[in-house]
């Protein structure tokens, strides 16, 4: 006994088709016009669209940053992703400073113990020693084949020009993928310091930290070594004019070079949302920065010429107003000491979040929530808009991600073989986007008041479902680990 899909309109990143789809276990079997129903579980999607499940190539769940740690973990950020239509993603391990990316890769197998949906793991490296440039290739064995080096971000993560230079070798010779953060953490250091020494604090000064200029800068250097090592190359979260001219002069010159960008920047601004008034701001506030109507643009115009192939999240979600309980005491007491194990002792503890940069923009944590939203807000802006068809939408979300990260076509497709990754998909459906009725851990949401129409009202998972309207049927435990394929193309 399968489950049949009956009366529904099959989405794909290249066709729209009438078609029912059997699912037989993990997998869907068959896809055709007027499959028999005997013997199966019939759901009659008339009037829906069958969608592959989202793929969110960029995420931080549980990641410690700037003095504190992001909300979602793998069990509510899991919970969140479904519920937006999000059956993988793929995730950052953080190699800690000193130890090996094994042991990245063992603290955060750790955090995903109680995995929802599916997911992978890119491997950030912040201290690329002798020993460890000789253990990237054993990433391969363990079905990691991406890694992540930050041109920003200075004395904590960011990697100098000869470290990102010798990863992208060893990474080309071994079939791999080299994520870069594009920003000149160098430049963004002497602004951040001068701004703070002019008395300028407020979070709309963290875009003048970080103008368009760097990040144009940044990720002009990382192409041109992508084009001389012949590394496959993919820069995460693009924002801006100076940055999308860039990739398009190494994709001119035939050079493997990919880029995201995020749902956020197709949506947020600079004046209105980091200029918002008081504190409001800190709200907005990550990196590369909210940009303009501009930028936002020019990234449109990416997406649909093909210059971007992938509209991912970044999702790193905190507090608005954390600090709830004890956190003050604590911090002084402590003075830096490890936020789990209090956390533990005290149940009434709340991870402190962007009111840590009160006075100093500087010390708000970068990072926004979005894994719920991310498709829906695309479906809205880029499809409904009349920016993007049906079919783009699929292939930016679902299966160009799934055919760079190497697990096309096991994800990121409907069809024979294919993992039951399925997203039930009404175009018809309003939604009104709040706070107060979103997965995520967070008090506040970038898109609060925003009325959509088009959104998923059932979500499976391997041929599980996982979300039905407002009824969350997913279990702990439930989510699996993807092991990724070296090679993979360049889009």
């Amino acid at each position: 006994m399968g489950i049949l899909f009956k009366n529904g309109t099959v989405v794909t990143a290249s066709d729209m088709i009438q078609a029912d789809v059997l699912v037989e276990g993990e997998k869907i079997v068959t896809i055709g016009q007027n499959i028999p129903s005997r013997g199966h579980e019939v759901v009659n999607v008339r009037g829906k669209y069958l969608m592959p499940g989202g793929i969110d190539v960029h995420t931080h769940l549980d990641l410690p940053f700037g003095g504190t740690y992001s909300n979602d973990d793998f069990d509510v950020g899991h919970k969140a992703a479904a519920f937006g239509g999000t059956t993988m993603h793929i995730d950052f391990v953080i190699q800690p400073k000193g130890g090996s990316l094994h042991d990245g890769l063992k603290t955060w197998r750790k955090k995903a113990a109680p995995a929802q949906i599916d997911y992978g793991f890119h491997l950030a490296v912040t201290d690329l020693r002798d020993d460890v440039m000789e253990e990237i290739p054993s990433l391969l064995a363990e079905g990691v084949t991406s890694l992540k080096l930050f041109m920003a971000y200075k004395n904590v993560f960011q990697v100098d020009d000869k470290t990102l230079f010798r990863a992208m070798r060893v990474a080309a010779a071994n079939g791999m993928i080299v994520m870069v953060h594009a920003e000149n953490g160098d430049v963004e250091e002497q602004l951040r310091l001068q701004l703070l020494a002019e008395g300028k604090t407020d979070p709309v000064w963290h875009y003048s930290s970080r103008p368009p200029e760097i990040e144009g800068e940044a990720t002009n250097r990382a192409v041109v070594m992508a084009g001389m090592t012949g590394c496959s190359l993919y820069v995460v979260h693009m924002t801006c004019v100076p940055a999308i001219e860039a990739l398009r002069r190494g994709r001119a010159l035939g050079y493997p070079v990919m880029g995201e960008t995020c749902v956020q920047y197709f949506q947020m601004d600079k004046d209105k949302h980091l200029g918002a008034p008081g504190f409001q701001g800190a709200k907005y506030v990550c990196s590369p920065p909210i940009r303009t109507a501009a930028d936002r643009t020019i990234l449109w115009q990416a997406v649909k010429d093909g210059t971007l192939q992938v509209v991912s999240t970044d999702h790193c979600d905190f507090w608005y107003e954390g600090g709830k309980g004890p956190w003050e005491q604590w911090s002084k007491d402590h003075n830096g000491g490890d936020w789990v194990e209090f956390e533990a002792q005290d149940p009434s503890y709340r991870r402190p979040g962007k009111e840590l940069g009160k006075g100093n923009f500087a010390k708000i944590p970068n990072g926004l929530p979005g894994i719920e939203d991310r498709l829906i807000v695309m479906w809205h802006l880029g499809v409904n808009g009349g920016k993007i068809s049906p079919s783009r939408f699929v292939e930016l979300n679902c299966t160009n991600p799934a055919k760079i990260f190497g697990c096309y076509p096991r994800k990121g497709a409907i069809t024979v073989g294919a993992d039951a990754d399925i997203v039930v998909w009404d175009p018809k459906k309003s939604h009104t986007i709040s706070a107060k009725t979103h997965h995520m851990r967070c008090d506040y949401n970038l898109y609060e008041g925003m009325k959509v129409k088009g959104v998923p009202v059932m979500v499976y998972q391997r041929g599980v479902k996982l979300v039905d309207g407002e009824d969350w049927l997913g279990k702990n435990g439930q989510g699996q680990f993807v092991a990724r394929a070296p090679h993979a193309p360049v889009l």
